[in-house]
Formats: C-alpha cells, sequence, structure tokens
C-alpha cells in the first residue's frame, strides 16, 4: 500500500508517503517539492522508525516536512 496526502505551505508541497512493511507496520517518508517545471526542485526525507498505524506514519512524516520548512525560513 502506498498513499500520499499533500498539503500546500506557502510555496511548498508536503506530501507523506506511507509504505506498509512486510510485518504489517508502516515506513514513512515525506517529499517536500518547491517551484514548478524546470524549476521544481523535491527533497525526500526518508524515516527509519517504523510505525504501528498508517495514521501515525502519517502524522509523524506530515510533522517533520513541516518542521523542515519552518527551519529554512
Amino acid at each position: 500500500m502506498h498513499k500520499k496526502t499533500s498539503i500546500e505551505v506557502g510555496k511548498y508541497l508536503v506530501s507523506p508517503i506511507i509504505k506498509t512493511q512486510d510485518d504489517g507496520s508502516f515506513a514513512a517518508a515525506v517529499s517536500i517539492r518547491s517551484g514548478s517545471g524546470m524549476a521544481s526542485h523535491d527533497r525526500v526525507m526518508r524515516f527509519t522508525r517504523r510505525f504501528l498505524s498508517q495514521r501515525a506514519a502519517v502524522r509523524y512524516a506530515t510533522a517533520e516536512g513541516l518542521a523542515w520548512i519552518k527551519a529554512v525560513h
């Protein structure tokens, strides 16, 4: 299973990426995209922590993406 739920924050698009693991846990990553076309930039952060629920993984990835945006501004 692969789920994306994107949130626009100013010039950024934060997209948590969640994948179900073989053991039933969930892995989380987040894509932070800015710009468009040839001038677009996409940063992807992958996390080693595993989650018991998909919802917890989405919350964590989203929070990390938002924290990154806050840190660069």
